[in-house]
């Protein structure tokens, strides 16, 4: 990963913007959460901006209207300090959403020492349409593939995001940004 000051001005932009929302959110947790994800294990700005923009599936974990959780993979892309999730217009967590206006997403790779993993959480809405930036990037992501399906948009304006990277994740993420 290219030092901070080589990133492009969007992924600074991005990079900043992961930065402080995850310090904000270190700074409000308690106890349990900062020692489940001591300092020397959360990624940089740079770093989680990286790791955001290559990984293109998270796990989006909404509640149904009777209190019981719900799970799917979905697409996502990071864009205007939001994640934007294409959707079926017939899809469960859209119900979810609606009912109960959160959601959290959760991206994890590895596996024991070279693992990472990157939570966030926030009030989410349903949409119809979409920044044309928004499709444009999302279809890249999902490997130049039509999104003609997406017949609805969920957007998540994190309150919160935690990430946590064993040492040698950094090694096989390629990551080269110090904490």
């Amino acid at each position: 990963m290219p030092e901070h000051s080589e990133l492009a001005a969007g992924d600074r932009a991005l990079a900043v913007w992961l930065g402080r929302l995850q310090e904000t959110s270190f700074n409000r947790a308690g106890p349990a959460v900062r020692n489940a994800y001591p300092p020397e294990r959360r990624m940089t700005g740079p770093q989680l901006a990286d790791y955001l923009t290559r990984r293109t599936y998270a796990l989006a974990s909404s509640t149904r209207p009777d209190g019981r959780a719900h799970a799917a993979p979905t697409l996502f892309t990071s864009y205007a300090e939001a994640f934007w999730l294409p959707t079926l217009g017939d899809a469960l967590r859209l119900g979810n959403v609606r009912a109960i206006p959160w959601l959290a997403l959760s991206v994890i790779e590895g596996e024991h020492d070279t693992h990472a993993a990157v939570l966030t959480e926030g009030p989410a809405e349903v949409l119809t349409a979409v920044p044309q930036d928004v499709r444009n990037t999302t279809e890249l992501r999902n490997a130049g593939a039509s999104l003609d399906w997406a017949t609805a948009w969920l957007r998540v304006t994190p309150r919160r995001l935690f990430s946590f990277a064993e040492h040698a994740w950094q090694n096989v993420s390629g990551s080269s940004s110090a904490h």
